[in-house]
């Protein structure tokens, strides 16, 4: 048959039928595999054998395992993940606490997405939120510390390069000081 005759042939309905309810069937077979790892709050595909298990305490073994969790990374650098944990850990003192809040709270809240927790955490326990913001502002910007005490702790590494690593140059070095870009430059 050419395709000039196969355009003439009317498309019969069993056919068109068929399709649907293949379509139909599987959009329902997605949803109820999406909903049965969203209803125990692991990633699409993740078996339960892997749920979130974070060391006891909050050292930095409990902190790596919190980022982990916020991420979805599966591994960091140790070196740099070290000098994270110590930065954050000398500018707030209930740091280490809070990291080991922030697990038993996650191991029983394993629903909540991890791009939500700070939201989540907002109302009830604004000081955790706080601890998740600070974590993620230290992976993602290589921040640590507010203006005027901020120390940089990862530059060229911060997690912000990473969706862009294959086609932008990473400087090597940063030109000035941190958020040098926002001040008003000198009329001289």
């Amino acid at each position: 048959m050419t395709d000039a005759q196969a355009d003439d042939v009317p498309e019969t309905a069993p056919s068109a039928t068929s399709r649907r309810q293949f379509v139909l069937g599987a959009c329902a077979s997605a949803a109820l595999a999406f909903g049965a790892a969203a209803s125990v709050g692991l990633p699409f595909g993740a078996s339960p054998a892997f749920a979130f298990t974070p060391p006891a305490g909050g050292g930095l073994d409990a902190f790596l395992a919190l980022s982990q969790q916020l991420t979805g990374r599966t591994s960091f650098d140790s070196i740099l993940g070290k000098r994270v944990y110590d930065a954050l850990s000398k500018a707030d003192s209930q740091f280490t606490q809070n990291v080991a809040a922030l697990n038993t709270w996650l191991r029983g809240h394993a629903a909540v997405p991890s791009d939500i927790v700070m939201q989540a955490l907002a109302v009830d326990q604004p000081k955790l939120a706080k601890t998740v913001g600070q974590a993620m502002r230290a992976w993602y910007l290589g921040l640590v510390g507010d203006m005027p005490n901020v120390q940089v702790v990862a530059y060229e590494r911060a997690l912000m390069f990473d969706p862009v690593k294959d086609v932008l140059t990473i400087p090597s070095y940063c030109r000035d000081v941190p958020f040098y870009w926002a001040q008003k430059p000198s009329l001289t």
